[in-house]
C-alpha cells in the first residue's frame, strides 16, 4: 500500500475534473484519471499531474455502467491499495431550453439521470468499503441548477435535485467515517458550456452573468476544483454540505436599491 493519500475522480480528462486532479496531485495525492471519450484531454490530464511527482492511472469508462464503476474502483485498488478521495465530477446534459420541451423524450432524461445520479451513486457503493477504510471523502459536483431550478434543460436541474439530495442522504448514511459534500456551481469558463451554448450563447450567458451576480464574475474550473480540493483535504467538521459557488446569484439583483434612496 501507498503512503500517498489517492483520488479517484470521475469525468477528469477536461474543465473543473482535471483542474481538481493537478491540484490534488500538487497535494501530494496519486490520482486516478477516468475518461470516457476525450482520451487526448486525458493524456494531456494525466501528464500534467506526473509532471508534480505523483503516481497517476488513466482508466476510461462510463460510470452509467455499474461494472465501468467498480472496474475503476479494483484498477485504484490493485494499483495503491487505498482509496481516501471520491469525486463524483463526471456530468453530460443537453442544451434544451423550454421553447424546445418536445426533444426530452424518455431517453434523453433515462441517460442524463444514469450519468448524474445513478453513475454518482454506483462510485459511492464501489468506494464505500475502501474510503471507510481510509475515513476518507465524497465530494459530488452537482451545479445550483439543483438548487435553483434553473440550467441547461429540465433533465439536468432534475438530475442535480437528485444529486443534492443524495448527497444529503450519503452524509447521514455513510457517517462518521466517510464525509460526503457536494459543489454547485453556477456558469464555469469551461469548454463543457462552451460546447453546449455555442460561443456566441456562451458569451450572452457570461455577460448577464458579470452584469447581474453580485461578484460580478463567473467561476472557472479551477475555482471550483479550489472548494473541491478544500472539501476533501480539509473541512473536517463538515458533511451534508451544498457549497454554492455562483457568484452571488442565490442572493438575487447585484445591488438592492430602496425606493427613493441613491445608494
Amino acid at each position: 500500500m501507498t503512503d500517498r493519500k489517492v483520488a479517484l475522480i470521475t469525468g477528469s480528462g477536461t474543465g473543473v475534473g482535471a483542474a481538481t486532479a493537478l491540484l490534488l496531485a500538487q497535494q501530494g495525492y496519486n490520482v486516478l484519471i477516468n475518461y470516457s471519450r476525450s482520451a487526448a484531454d486525458a493524456k494531456a490530464s494525466q501528464a500534467a499531474c506526473e509532471a508534480t511527482g505523483a503516481q497517476t492511472l488513466l482508466v476510461q469508462g462510463d460510470v452509467a455502467d455499474d461494472a465501468a464503476c467498480r472496474a475503476l474502483v479494483q484498477a485504484a485498488m490493485e494499483r495503491w491499495g487505498r482509496i481516501d478521495a471520491l469525486v463524483n465530477n463526471a456530468g453530460i446534459s443537453t442544451f434544451t431550453g423550454a421553447d424546445n420541451w418536445d426533444v426530452l423524450d424518455m431517453d434523453v432524461f433515462a441517460r442524463i439521470y444514469a450519468v448524474n445520479t445513478v453513475g454518482a451513486f454506483q462510485m459511492v457503493r464501489a468506494c464505500a468499503p475502501h474510503l471507510k477504510a481510509a475515513r476518507g471523502s465524497i465530494v459530488n459536483v452537482s451545479s445550483v441548477a439543483g438548487s435553483l431550478g434553473i440550467g441547461s434543460s429540465v433533465p439536468y436541474i432534475a438530475s442535480k435535485g437528485a444529486l443534492n439530495s443524495l448527497t444529503l442522504y450519503l452524509a447521514r448514511a455513510l457517517a462518521p467515517d466517510i464525509r460526503v459534500n457536494a459543489v454547485c456551481p453556477g456558469l464555469i469558463t469551461s469548454r463543457w458550456f462552451v460546447d453546449g451554448l455555442g460561443q456566441e450563447g456562451f458569451d450572452k450567458v457570461k455577460t448577464m452573468v458579470e452584469s447581474s451576480t453580485p461578484l460580478g464574475r463567473a467561476s472557472t474550473p479551477e475555482d471550483v476544483a479550489e472548494a473541491i480540493v478544500w472539501l476533501t483535504t480539509g473541512a473536517r467538521s463538515m458533511t451534508g454540505e451544498l457549497l454554492l459557488l455562483d457568484g452571488g446569484m442565490h442572493l438575487g439583483a447585484a445591488k438592492f436599491r430602496v425606493p427613493g434612496r441613491s445608494d
